[in-house]
This record gives structure tokens, C-alpha cells and sequence, in this order.
């Protein structure tokens, strides 16, 4: 979803628009919001931070109509920058920094980052659907070759088929798939 396509929602109907919005990207802002405020802040600290990014999100959307980029990252930086905000304003309520305080703000910059994960595991799901669109038996040989790491011999066997009938398969499926992954803006 781009921005535009938020901004034009809107003017329709806000309240569609809502909902879409957190019925698409609910759960990615909220274990964004939930990995940096677990330690120190309780659910209705978390769920106002979601509300937060969503109320963020909808002025930005409403101001800037021009992009056409896709405003997952927008949203994943909102949130980001909202939960530290959050983060910071709960240990100034608690007037103290503790060590443990200390240490959950180094897991603020930690090298885990839950919308990379994200992505990672959205990238797989395309992936995948992409593979299973090929048709048997391409399908299982790509599985077979680059999931499970088996030799030409081993698929060769699964699929009732010579070694080099699965090199010539693989080979062409390969190329399919690439053109399939080239169609909607990935490569490999």
C-alpha cells in the first residue's frame, strides 16, 4: 500500500481506511512496539505506542499524498521512533534509571530487529509461492535441490526420473522462476 493509495482511501472513507491500514500492518507495528517496551512497559503502554504509530501515520499520510513508495518502512520507522520515545518517557515517569533500565535500553540498538525478521519471513512466503506456482514435478525439484540440499541422484529417486532429467528440470525451472520473481520486482 502507498502512501497516495492511503491518502485517497481517506477521502473516500476514513474509517475503511483505518481499518485497513491496521487490519494489514496491526501486528507488524505491535511486535515492533512490543520487542523495545517488553521489559518496561505494561500493555496499555504498548497498545497506546500502537495507537500512537497508527495516529502518526494517518497525519503523514494525509499531508504527503505524492509518494508511491510503499509505506512499510515508513510505518516501521514510526514505530520505532515512537516505542523509544515510549521507552524513554516510562523510565523519566519512574524517575530512575535502574541497571536493568540501563540494559533494556541497550537492547533498543540490540542486532535482533523485528521488521528485518519481517521481511526475511515475507520474502520466504513470496518465494515459496512463487515455486509452487512452477507445477510438479519443478516444484518439488526446486524444493528438494536448494531447501533440503539434495544431490541430482537423491531428487532423481523422489521423482521417479533420471539424474540428468532433474539437472535439465532444475535448470529450466530456474529460469522460470526468475522471470516469475522479475514480474513482481524481485531477484535472485
Amino acid at each position: 500500500m502507498t502512501s497516495k493509495q492511503v491518502a485517497e482511501m481517506m477521502q473516500s472513507s476514513p474509517a475503511d481506511c483505518h481499518k485497513a491500514l491496521v487490519r494489514e500492518y496491526g501486528r507488524y507495528v505491535y511486535a515492533i512496539i512490543y520487542n523495545k517496551l517488553r521489559g518496561c512497559g505494561t500493555n496499555e503502554d504498548i497498545e497506546e505506542c500502537v495507537s500512537d504509530v497508527f495516529a502518526d501515520l494517518f497525519m503523514k499520510c494525509q499531508y504527503d499524498i505524492s509518494s508511491e513508495n510503499d509505506i512499510k518502512y515508513l510505518i516501521a520507522t514510526i514505530a520505532k521512533r515512537k516505542a523509544i520515545d515510549s521507552f524513554r518517557s516510562l523510565c523519566a515517569r519512574a524517575n530512575h534509571m535502574t541497571d536493568t533500565d540501563e540494559d533494556n535500553m541497550r537492547e533498543l540498538v540490540s542486532d535482533f530487529s523485528v521488521d528485518e525478521h519481517v521481511d526475511r519471513s515475507e520474502l520466504r512466503r513470496v518465494l515459496l509461492d512463487k515455486i509452487d506456482e512452477l507445477g510438479e514435478p519443478d516444484s518439488t525439484i526446486i524444493i528438494q535441490k536448494f531447501y533440503y540440499n539434495r544431490s541430482s541422484n537423491e531428487i532423481a529417486k523422489c521423482v521417479s526420473m533420471t539424474s540428468n532429467a532433474v539437472r535439465v528440470r532444475c535448470s529450466r525451472a530456474m529460469d522460470k522462476l526468475r522471470a516469475k520473481l522479475v514480474e513482481i520486482g524481485m531477484t535472485i
